[in-house]
């Protein structure tokens, strides 16, 4: 474990001087700190300044919108699970946000931190002389993604159990830079590329999700890791299906941990008004499979989790249709 490198601590107490202080270079916000910390330790970050947002309240409430909640960033994982909204409107959410880390990591990991959560790969998460001996890698001061060495992109794959489930929700989010406020679609907010994935401009925060209700949806979130708490998702499976008696009318599929962004499937609006059967299923599952590129960023091999998301998918969605 590396020392922690030299930085400056602020702690601002509102979003336009965090976004005042963000747009000061190399410095990086931080929510609970339980991804970022680490990364930190590693030496894969170096800030020359770390901007605390806990002391901002405006970024800690769950507020009812016309059409579903307002979640500000800095909401905990512990917080979003107790909200009583939550439970009762918004299941898929808590579904997910149960399965990440451990009891008292949602003590302290937030929203905001857990949809910005840094990609992950199997050649970057090591320690720094691990790192050296191999040459360092595209994500990380090398020139080379030991993934897909043939590429020109990094192949490190987002994981964050958060933003599939939000997605099936219609999720968007609320972000706020010295130049003002925007708001656009949460799956908009990345691209598919492990080194940039997260497509912001310099200094720029996220404040809020904002999700809607699915009113006659039968929804939910599965996730395959290695062990059954802790473990970042080998594969995450987030879907939701409303049905008119035995025709499909909506499904929103979305998954985790396969690409280097949270991918909300394509294509599944051709099924709307088919009948539920094995053979909307399977067509379902095969868009899935066809659009999730996990390589081998993991111990386990790409095809190998190719398979498992298809299994997962099928599953799920046989469930929810009762096929």
């Amino acid at each position: 474990m590396e020392l922690l490198p030299e930085f400056e601590l602020r702690q601002p107490k509102t979003t336009a001087e965090a976004v005042a202080l963000g747009a000061e270079i190399g410095a990086r916000y931080i929510g609970g700190g339980t991804d970022f910390v680490p990364n930190l330790r590693r030496g894969l970050e170096t800030p020359s300044a770390v901007i605390d947002l806990s002391e901002i309240t405006e970024m800690q409430s769950i507020e009812e919108t016309g059409e579903g909640l307002r979640i500000g960033a800095s909401v905990t994982l512990e917080q979003l699970l107790s909200d009583q909204r939550i439970k009762e409107d918004f299941l898929l959410l808590a579904q997910a946000a149960e399965t990440i880390a451990g009891n008292t990591h949602r003590q302290s990991a937030t929203v905001g931190g857990n949809l910005c959560l840094d990609t992950r790969c199997q050649f970057y998460n090591q320690s720094e002389w691990w790192r050296k001996s191999n040459n360092y890698c595209l994500k990380y001061r090398g020139d080379i993604c030991h993934v897909a060495p043939k590429g020109n992109i990094c192949r490190a794959a987002f994981s964050g159990d958060l933003a599939p489930a939000m997605m099936v929700h219609g999720a968007k989010v609320e972000l706020v830079s010295a130049e003002g406020k925007r708001v656009i679609d949460l799956k908009d907010l990345y691209q598919e590329d492990g080194a940039n994935y997260l497509l912001l401009n310099p200094g720029e925060l996220l404040v809020a999700v904002i999700v809607e209700k699915l009113e006659g949806y039968q929804t939910a979130y599965r996730k395959v890791r290695v062990r059954g708490g802790v473990d970042f998702p080998l594969a995450g499976v987030a879907v939701g299906v409303k049905c008119d008696e035995n025709h499909l009318t909506d499904i929103r599929i979305a998954l985790t941990g396969t690409n280097s962004r949270p991918l909300l499937i394509e294509g599944v609006e051709e099924w709307f008004g088919e009948v539920t059967d094995e053979a909307c299923v399977a067509a379902l599952v095969k868009l899935v499979r066809a659009q999730s590129k996990p390589m081998r960023s993991t111990f386990t091999p790409g095809s190998y989790r190719n398979k498992v998301v298809a299994n997962v998918a099928r599953r799920l969605i046989g469930e929810l249709i009762n096929v």
